[in-house]
């Protein structure tokens, strides 16, 4: 299991600076918020993806991949009932997924809550077909890079689709796509109100990314969630992916949530293992 953390976490550090500090403190990985980097990414040009890329392993890092996929440009969303908009979305996507493969990323995690709402008056049934629908190019570029896209279930008040664990699984189901996974997020699935081992157990084939965060939406460590049973759970499901540290809450400061989610996550591998 490898560690890595996601790079909004140094909110206004530049890249050179969240590489060499991230891999000074012994983290694997770092995970690439999109609009960190450029309003559009299709404005960074092959060039600027080569030092992207050649910053974070000259640091000892593997870029693992992206989140937060559509904070950028304005005005995406792959449900809403404009098709330009959803054609928009999709080609965005695709661009994203090139810019992942440039920079060495495996894994995006499709989340953008405003991006996937359910609009007024419309049924889940309708927001699904157009959400398959703007994924499947993407997903397409996916498999030929080698990348696996995965949705995330977000739950209220933060979504009102693609809710829960089950609902992402089936959307999956459906989709039948081989670059087409889910994603485990401590923080959403503490909401389920199932134990995690137990959904971790249930939804293991599917997951193929994991977010770790506690319930309060700090770093792990900074609240109530054990993760030794998380950890246990993911090492007897052969998960050997990354965990990635993604707050939400980015107090006290970056140092102190990097340095302290990294020492508590392997205070408790060694008992899991």
């Amino acid at each position: 299991m490898k560690f890595a953390i996601c790079n909004e976490t140094f909110q206004s550090w530049n890249w050179e600076q969240t590489c060499r500090f991230t891999a000074e403190l012994g983290y694997d990985g770092i995970e690439i918020a999109p609009f960190t980097l450029a309003e559009d990414i299709r404005t960074l040009d092959a060039a600027q993806r080569r030092e992207i890329r050649r910053t974070a392993e000259h640091a000892g890092l593997e870029v693992v991949g992206l989140h937060w996929l559509l904070v950028s440009p304005k005005g995406l969303s792959v449900t809403d009932p404009d098709p330009a908009v959803r054609q928009a979305t999709a080609d965005y996507l695709v661009a994203l997924t090139d810019f992942c493969g440039d920079v060495g990323g495996r894994v995006m995690v499709f989340g953008s809550p405003k991006q996937r709402q359910i609009p007024d008056g419309e049924t889940a049934e309708t927001a699904a077909a157009r959400f398959m629908g703007s994924l499947r190019p993407a997903l397409d570029r996916a498999e030929a890079h080698g990348i696996t896209l995965c949705l995330e279930p977000l739950p209220p008040p933060e979504a009102n689709f693609l809710l829960t664990l089950e609902e992402a699984a089936a959307l999956v189901r459906r989709l039948n796509h081989p670059a087409a996974k889910t994603i485990f997020d401590v923080k959403s699935a503490s909401s389920e109100g199932r134990p995690l081992p137990d959904l971790i157990a249930n939804y293991a084939p599917q997951i193929a990314h994991v977010h770790a965060n506690d319930a309060n939406r700090r770093g792990p460590g900074f609240g109530e969630t054990d993760f030794q049973p998380i950890l246990s759970a993911l090492q007897a499901a052969g998960y050997a992916g990354y965990v990635s540290v993604e707050v939400f809450d980015y107090s006290p400061d970056p140092e102190t949530i990097a340095t302290q989610s990294l020492r508590y996550l392997r205070q408790c591998l060694p008992t899991a293992s």
